[in-house]
């Protein structure tokens, strides 16, 4: 069993900057995919940034330049800096693996607000 807790979240004002950690714990397969994904209110889930066992990296067209997604310290954490904040990045933030290469199981963790206003 795998589980990821986030944390991090907060509140922020326009041009500010947040980090938000994602450390994962049980059983993690040696080729795996972490992703971070928001959800604001009405609105779908979409994927912000992911990164691979391997180190490659992919990022959402709105927030390429303002954020970076980056294996943690300790190793079995992934962090997302997010710099420049908006307003529109206001949403639950939610980690996600995707644990294998055949046949890969998911996992989410329960999510963190992030909220960006003034």
């Amino acid at each position: 069993q795998v589980q990821l807790v986030e944390s991090g979240g907060g509140l922020v004002q326009p041009g500010g900057s947040l980090s938000l950690s994602c450390a994962a714990s049980g059983s993690i397969f040696s080729i795996w995919t972490m992703g971070w994904y928001r959800q604001a209110p009405g609105k779908q889930r979409e994927l912000v940034a992911s990164i691979t066992s391997g180190g490659n990296t992919n990022y959402a067209d709105s927030v390429k330049g303002r954020f970076t997604i980056s294996r943690g310290s300790p190793r079995n954490t992934v962090d997302l800096a997010m710099n420049s904040l908006k307003p529109e990045d206001t949403a639950v933030y939610y980690c996600n693996l995707a644990n294998g290469w055949i046949n890969p199981s998911d996992y989410w963790g329960q999510g963190t607000q992030v909220t960006v206003s003034s």
